[in-house]
């Protein structure tokens, strides 16, 4: 068992038992790590609370990393990055909810990628300090395909639509995976830009939810273990 200090983003917190936490983090130092935080529940535990384990909450933590196949324990937590306006914000609430569980489908590995963890920090303080967050999930996760290795190839974009099987600009629109017409120019607009420049896309509620559907599929498309994720209602119903 080893001791080890690293910055952690929380993916998902389940119930265990009467009074303790599974928790599943987005390490720094290890990638994917699962913890059993016990007793976290108790009215008046001390130390560690509740609080710390909300979807997407960024901590530095000291962990014990087990050599087995067997639950991680977290022995101390500090909140770095206390956000100021996500547990205020329903529609921020309801976008972290939705990109936890998109990343806890997402990502598997249990090694580092420094700089996928620097995108998630970065992207979520972003989030917490703007205003205009219509798009901010499409940019978000169309931008993590980059790092997850299928992000769309921009050459020929004069072409007339987009094969998301292949990852590339297709004439093939006849094609099962080849998406055209209005579908391919509202999905292209996302391709290039910057969280700040975002405010410049505009979608139509219809838009962004047929934007958001065809990132969707691109997923599951490349990822076998994606499936739909269940706060996709929540978020539509948000976003209405």
């Amino acid at each position: 068992m080893a001791v080890v200090t690293t910055k952690a983003i929380i993916l998902s917190s389940l119930k265990y038992g009467d009074t303790s936490l599974i928790v599943k983090c987005y390490t720094q130092e290890e990638g994917i790590k699962t913890y059993l935080v016990r007793g976290v529940l108790k009215p008046k535990k001390a130390g560690l609370k509740a609080a710390y384990f909300q979807p997407l909450t960024q901590l530095k933590i000291v962990a014990n990393h087990n050599s087995k196949n067997t639950l991680n324990s977290i022995k101390e937590v500090q909140v770095i990055h206390p956000y100021k306006t996500f547990h205020t914000d329903i529609v921020k609430q309801s976008v972290a909810l939705f990109l936890s569980e998109v990343l806890s489908n997402s990502i598997q590995e249990e090694e580092q990628n420094l700089a996928l963890y620097e995108y998630l920090e970065t992207a979520f303080i972003w989030l917490d300090v703007h205003d205009r967050v219509a798009n901010f999930h499409l940019l978000f996760l169309l931008n993590l395909t980059g790092f997850l290795g299928f992000y769309p190839d921009t050459t020929d974009k004069n072409k007339k639509g987009f094969d998301l099987l292949e990852g590339m600009f297709s004439d093939q629109i006849h094609e099962k995976n080849v998406i055209s017409k209005n579908d391919f120019y509202q999905f292209k607009k996302l391709l290039g830009i910057i969280f700040d420049t975002l405010e410049n896309v505009t979608y139509s509620k219809e838009e962004r939810q047929l934007v958001l559907r065809v990132i969707i599929q691109y997923f599951k498309l490349h990822l076998d273990s994606f499936r739909n994720p269940k706060s996709l209602q929540v978020l539509e119903i948000v976003f209405s």
